[in-house]
């Protein structure tokens, strides 16, 4: 039995690894393999809805872990960190409890990013220029990222894609 106990330790200590997942509780989950899909976390004010990959409980805090498929690239890139930063504000305001940071977790790196006050900042700035942006007839897309461009489903009706 012990024997058996140690190989169901390794075994999950693995999994948690390669899900990029920290030490702690696992209290929340958006993928299949972990058990059925939690609900969307959810703020009326902001008019936010987001489901992370997995939270994390640490010292009686929910830590968001945001999970991605690719390589790591140098940094992580600005929309992921602002698609965790929504998660860290959504966990506040449904918990009541700040989460100091949330993880970035790509297939052969993850990332701690830092809540701060600077990044809820801009992700609040952010989310305001989104909804005002909603309101208006018409919204010239971003091509910042021309490989975003490339893949995008709207392509084939978009009359600003790059060529």
């Amino acid at each position: 039995m012990a024997v058996l106990a140690v190989v169901f330790l390794i075994v999950s200590s693995r999994q948690r690894k390669s899900a990029g997942l920290p030490s702690g509780r696992v209290v929340y989950s958006d993928t299949r393999s972990w058990g059925k899909v939690e609900k969307p976390l959810f703020d009326p004010l902001l008019s936010l809805t987001g489901k992370p990959d997995y939270l994390v409980e640490q010292n009686g805090v929910q830590v968001p872990v945001e999970v991605k498929s690719g390589w790591a690239p140098d940094a992580p890139r600005q929309g992921h960190i602002f698609q965790l930063a929504a998660y860290c504000l959504l966990v506040e305001r449904t918990t009541g409890k700040r989460p100091p940071y949330g993880l970035i977790a790509y297939r052969n790196r993850t990332f701690a990013i830092d809540y701060t006050p600077h990044l809820e900042t801009q992700l609040t700035d952010l989310l305001a220029e989104i909804h005002r942006q909603e309101r208006q007839a018409e919204v010239h897309r971003s091509h910042e990222e021309p490989a975003r461009c490339a893949a995008c489903g709207y392509r084939g009706i978009c009359h600003e894609k790059l060529e």
